[in-house]
């Protein structure tokens, strides 16, 4: 099926039942995520005198895991998370990649700015460590220099080079910029990336990219068939071998290696 960025899933009216799913998981995850922050803000205090993220990941991917637990939406996994210092980078179908993507490792996200301004979702992406950034050129070195900053520390950022959110079944073009960062001389030889392929299944019987959001579509009623959904889907995350940055000779040829990688994952949903 060839994506096309114009047309939509159509999202069915909700019944009684439902709502009430929709009450119940909505409670859950508000309980879920609202009273985590509080042990994450906690789990900050401690942390700031060593200038280091070490235990508070684990809460924010305890809060994913409880929260697809929640929706009803099981995640299985091939192959491992890598160890070494880096990034990982995958396709973008949902914001859904947020709780699947986190409850299989401990990342910090990047993600558009626009996010940090969104009601809720955006104090919690704050409060998780996410770095937030323009997606024009006029800010590439900007955001090179964010970059920089937080590897130099440890950390293990997960970007979208695909640069929005598709159908969930299509892997659009890399786009390169991002990983510019990598090829400083003083990150070039200890970095490494992994891509990483997310394969949602729709329920039985529903159109393969129900979980996709992309173009047009509003957030508030795809988060509210999400939590309505009395038949759920499931997420494949399988995790590439990672490559060491100075294998390649620039940023395009890294881009274009783990958009094959992503693509090729994609290609084999269910193997």
């Amino acid at each position: 099926m060839k994506w096309d960025p114009t047309e939509t899933v159509e999202i069915e009216p909700i019944d009684p039942i439902g709502w009430a799913l929709v009450f119940f998981r909505l409670s859950g995850i508000a309980v879920v995520i609202y009273g985590l922050m509080v042990v994450l803000a906690v789990t900050r205090l401690l942390e700031f005198p060593f200038r280091k993220r070490i235990v508070s990941p684990f809460v924010v991917q305890l809060a994913c895991k409880g929260s697809l637990f929640i929706l009803g939406i099981p995640v299985t996994t091939k192959g491992k998370p890598m160890r070494h210092r880096g990034a990982v980078v995958a396709n973008h179908a949902s914001w859904l990649d947020i709780f699947t993507l986190n409850s299989a490792q401990r990342v910090f996200f990047v993600s558009k700015a626009e996010v940090d301004k969104w009601p809720a979702i955006g104090l919690i992406a704050r409060s998780t460590g996410t770095v937030f950034i323009e997606r024009r050129a006029s800010h590439a070195k900007v955001q090179k220099t964010q970059f920089e900053k937080r590897l130099i520390t440890g950390d293990r950022l997960l970007f979208f080079p695909e640069g929005t959110s598709t159908d969930s079944i299509s892997v659009l073009p890399f786009k390169s910029t991002l990983f510019a960062a990598f090829f400083e001389k003083h990150l070039v030889s200890t970095m490494w990336i992994q891509p990483v392929s997310v394969n949602y299944f729709a329920p039985k019987g529903a159109d393969p990219r129900y979980y996709g959001w992309w173009g047009d579509m509003a957030f508030f009623p795809h988060f509210l068939k999400s939590l309505a959904a009395k038949r759920t889907g499931r997420v494949e995350i399988l995790f590439h071998p990672p490559v060491a940055v100075s294998d390649f000779k620039d940023r395009k040829s890294l881009a274009r290696h783990c958009e094959d990688a992503v693509r090729e994952g994609l290609a084999e949903r269910g193997a």
